[in-house]
């Protein structure tokens, strides 16, 4: 048996949304599907101390070896989706359904002379329309007896009506207004008919019309000071409305169609689809792909349709939605229907309830490649597979328990920064991030920046160790502690670029007479290792952990110099526009752009409206109104932040 410890997810990682849940045995067998309103709350009910578990629960955790969930958009979709892979899976501690052959329905039988509603399991037979299948059947039972309050169709067995029939009395339903009591001539056989044809067109769809009645029969009875009853109509419209709940999951009936989200960084996509079949979600699959070139999403769109139905002609069905039309959506939808020898739509949905389940397609897609990368960054197997393959490839003197990542960003040669990334031990240690400012002669090109920053960081590192070489005292301040961050060398260095980027920080390491210190760069193409001097890269496999683990540092040495080079473009941006406002100085510029959150709405704003921020008269008000007013027909150079005329 499996220790639920060793496949428990991050309870950050499990999503506070509606949804179902599979546990997996070892071999891959769904043994149990539940649904949660909460996933996270249900989830964690299951690993917590295995004792205060029931016999049931706890042989079930200790028997699965993994946990897999799917978001939904609402506690009726959980409903019918676990209902769905409850009757595909048929999962061993599913208990409840083991002695079940068949589920219950909601069943008209408009072949008999007075038809009759009732819950039905089985076969279906000819001449009786069914609505379902629903779970659980006392769920089900409880609807019917509201619907018959409002539909008063009969609802008893062939023997009691005939009874009924004989005796000229009603049963007990047709005494409390729950049946028409057809059998002792209150309706007609027409009259009753209708009644049983409304209770199918609610059950169809058609919703509105009902609630309408009941709500002008509401409106009349309060008129008319009858509030009990009008409480009734009140509890019946709840009711019908609650029965009724539009619902992404459960579509028309003739619904076929196969609905796909994607959900994707620089790196990797996760894919989902939906196969909706009859109206209801038949089954649903999963991809984690690595993105190997730099597709287009529709480029990617045209490999995923080829390669999933090439081989499968017989799943195509009618209908293919999909988040992005390819570029020949004509051809791939001819090829299609070539393929199952009948019409198919390739279309994207773009309202609706189909428009509302490939959004919950793409958030199921968003939380896979979510806890993909979660158990890849999280598991220490990995992470030491992917620091040793990295050693190995790299032929590195010791082991890579520290490895820091550089990256460069600027807007054509303007605010030019640069970012430090640190990961021990495989992970992010954010506390020790740093970021450069480059000017002057470093930032003519990204050679001399990469240079720069190396140059900076590495001097810190010698002067700090050096510092701490000589300290003797046995009593270290947290200010001393602080200043010698640097000092503790990384056992790696990556640089982002190719061989100009790698032999300016080499020449860097050079120059400050380090040799301990490997240098390597990621070149982003085809995602190779470039080494000093070193004619041909290094080519590390495209499934291996050791390229995941140097692309998750690139990628983050990226994000965060995006990020300050952002930050740093925006401040200049503003504050060359407010810099030249007299009298308007640096703090009071500052309360006037947290006031009122942008230029644009300090642009906009009125001369009563800039009076509003702290520290702003009515004379700086009508200047900077005066300033701005003059520059903002011109707009703003949205790289140097210089004014157009």
């Amino acid at each position: 048996m499996a220790d639920p410890a060793s496949y428990r997810p991050k309870t950050s990682d499990i999503p506070t949304q509606p949804g179902v849940y599979r546990f997996r045995d070892e071999h891959g067998r769904v043994i149990y599907v539940g649904k949660a309103r909460v996933l996270r709350n249900r989830l964690s009910s299951y690993f917590v101390n295995p004792q205060r578990l029931t016999p049931k629960t706890r042989t079930m955790v200790f028997t699965a070896a993994s946990v897999q969930w799917t978001v939904v958009g609402s506690e009726l979709e959980a409903l019918q989706l676990e209902y769905t892979w409850i009757k595909q899976y048929a999962p061993r501690f599913n208990i409840v359904f083991r002695d079940d052959k068949t589920y219950p329905y909601l069943a008209v039988t408009m072949n008999e002379q007075f038809p009759r509603a009732l819950v039905m399991r089985g076969d279906k037979r000819k001449g009786v329309k069914y609505f379902g299948p629903f779970y659980p059947a006392k769920a089900i039972r409880e609807t019917l007896d509201t619907l018959l309050r409002v539909f008063q169709v009969r609802s008893c067995s062939p023997g009691v009506f005939k009874r009924a029939q004989a005796s000229g009395r009603p049963c007990l339903l047709g005494y409390i207004d729950k049946c028409s009591a057809p059998c002792v001539g209150r309706v007609t056989e027409e009259e009753h008919r209708q009644r049983a044809e409304d209770l199918c067109t609610f059950m169809g769809g058609e919703a509105k019309k009902f609630t309408r009645e009941l709500t002008n029969k509401m409106q009349q009875a309060v008129a008319n000071l009858e509030y009990e009853q009008a409480a009734r109509y009140r509890d019946d419209i709840a009711a019908l409305n609650k029965v009724f709940e539009r619902n992404a999951v459960v579509l028309p009936e003739q619904t076929d169609a196969d609905i796909y989200g994607i959900f994707e960084d620089e790196l990797e996509a996760a894919v989902q689809v939906f196969q909706v079949r009859g109206g209801r979600i038949r089954s649903q699959r999963g991809w984690v792909v690595e993105k190997v070139l730099d597709h287009t999403p529709a480029e990617f769109i045209e490999h995923l349709l080829t390669q999933v139905y090439a081989d499968n002609a017989d799943r195509i069905p009618r209908e293919v939605l999909v988040p992005t039309l390819p570029d020949d959506d004509a051809e791939l939808t001819q090829w299609l229907s070539e393929l199952r020898g009948a019409k198919v739509s390739l279309r994207v949905a773009q309202r609706g309830d189909k428009a509302a389940l490939a959004q919950t397609v793409t958030e199921n897609a968003e939380q896979a490649l979510r806890l993909h990368k979660s158990k890849r960054a999280g598991d220490l197997s990995t992470r030491s597979l992917a620091l040793q393959e990295l050693q190995e490839a790299l032929d590195a003197p010791e082991a890579l328990l520290r490895i820091e990542c550089y990256d460069a960003s600027h807007t054509q040669g303007t605010n030019v920064v640069a970012s430090m990334v640190v990961f021990e031990d495989g992970l992010p240690k954010k506390s020790e991030y740093r970021k450069f400012s480059i000017t002057g002669e470093a930032a003519r090109d990204d050679t001399a920046s990469m240079y720069d920053v190396i140059h900076r960081r590495f001097s810190r590192y010698l002067r700090d160790r050096d510092e701490q070489s000589d300290f003797t005292s046995g009593q270290i301040d947290v200010e001393s502690t602080e200043q010698r961050k640097f000092a503790y060398p990384p056992a790696l260095v990556i640089v982002d670029g190719g061989p100009p980027q790698v032999a300016a920080a080499q020449r860097a390491m050079d120059d400050l007479g380090i040799t301990n210190i490997p240098v390597v760069g990621l070149a982003k193409r085809l995602e190779e290792l470039w080494l000093p001097d070193d004619d041909f890269p290094v080519i590390l496999p495209r499934s291996s952990a050791a390229l995941y683990l140097v692309q998750r540092l690139r990628d983050e040495a990226h994000r965060f110099a995006i990020t300050f080079h952002r930050a740093k473009r925006a401040k200049s941006m503003t504050a060359s526009e407010l810099d030249a406002v007299p009298g308007l100085g640096r703090a009071k510029a500052e309360a006037l752009r947290k006031h009122f959150g942008s230029m644009k709405k300090i642009r906009q704003a009125s001369v009563a409206e800039l009076e509003q921020a702290p520290g702003i008269g009515p004379k700086l008000a009508a200047a900077i109104h005066e300033a701005l007013g003059e520059k903002s027909s011109g707009g703003v150079n949205m790289t140097t932040g210089e004014i157009l005329d």
